[in-house]
Parts: C-alpha cells; structure tokens; sequence
C-alpha cells in the first residue's frame, strides 16, 4: 500500500455512531446474514455512502482470537513473486492456511481470498496485516469473516 498505515484501539464508546454501524454492516455480510450492502446498511442504521466511504477502514478487534477461522481479502499486482511473498508472511506468523481462492488477474489486478486457522502460537493477527500490506504489489487488505473453528 502506497500509505502509511496506522491503527488504534478504541472504545466502541467512543466512536461516532456511523462507525459503530459501518462495522455492524460488515459483520453482518461476513456472517452472511444478509447478502448486500443495501441489507447490511439499512439494518445497521445507515447510509450506503457511509458504508462505502469507512468500509475498509474499521474492524471489530477481539484481543484473543485463537481458535478462530478468518477469511482475509486482498488485491494483489498481477507480478510474479507476490503471492508467494504474501504466503510467507503468514506462514511466517505461524497461521495455518485453509483455502486460497485468486481470480483471474484483469487490468493487472487479482483478488485474493485467503481461510486461515488462527493458532495459540499463532502472531498478532494485527501484526501480519501490517505486514502484509508492507508487501510490494498489494493494493487493498481487510479481514472478510470470522468464526470460531
């Protein structure tokens, strides 16, 4: 990613409503409890504008996730070497890959799906996005779903 990335710890408390409610609609299309966004923004009490403009910018942080599966989606560079590089971070962090599912590059993109089993040795699942998204060639990262194994 061509930013520098920053994240924080906040209380759920302290965060303005419309935030609260991008990460609501977010965990209800992982949950798969609803299947678009004009679901998930209408039960989460806000504007389709709002989700699309934070989507990609607010999680719901669980300190312990051991235990958990998580699906990550990434946008890679169509570039030899990327996957691979993106695969040895985390297997670096010691998260036990599930399944990989890579589309079809178009205009030089591919998205990337990625199922990991988190482990009780397993690093800061903070600590690998960053990492991940310090890789050369990747465009876009977010956590997709969790669910306990």
């Amino acid at each position: 990613m061509s930013e520098n990335t920053e994240f924080y710890i906040v209380r759920a408390r302290a965060l303005p409503e419309v935030l609260r409610g991008v990460a609501k609609a977010n965990q209800l299309l992982a949950s798969g409890k609803v299947r678009t966004v004009n679901e998930a923004a209408e039960l989460a009490g806000i504007s389709r504008s709002s989700y699309y403009k934070f989507k990609d910018d607010i999680e719901e942080f669980h300190d312990s996730m051991s235990g958990m599966n998580i699906t990550i989606f990434c946008e890679i560079n169509d570039e030899t070497g990327i996957l691979a590089n993106l695969l040895g971070v985390i297997a670096g962090c010691r998260a036990n890959i599930l399944t990989i599912h890579q589309s079809i590059p178009i205009n030089g993109v591919a998205d990337l799906s990625i199922s990991l089993q988190i482990r009780d040795n397993t690093e800061d699942i903070s600590e690998m996005i960053r990492k991940i998204e310090a890789l050369g060639g990747v465009r876009k990262i977010r956590i997709m779903g969790r669910d306990k194994a």
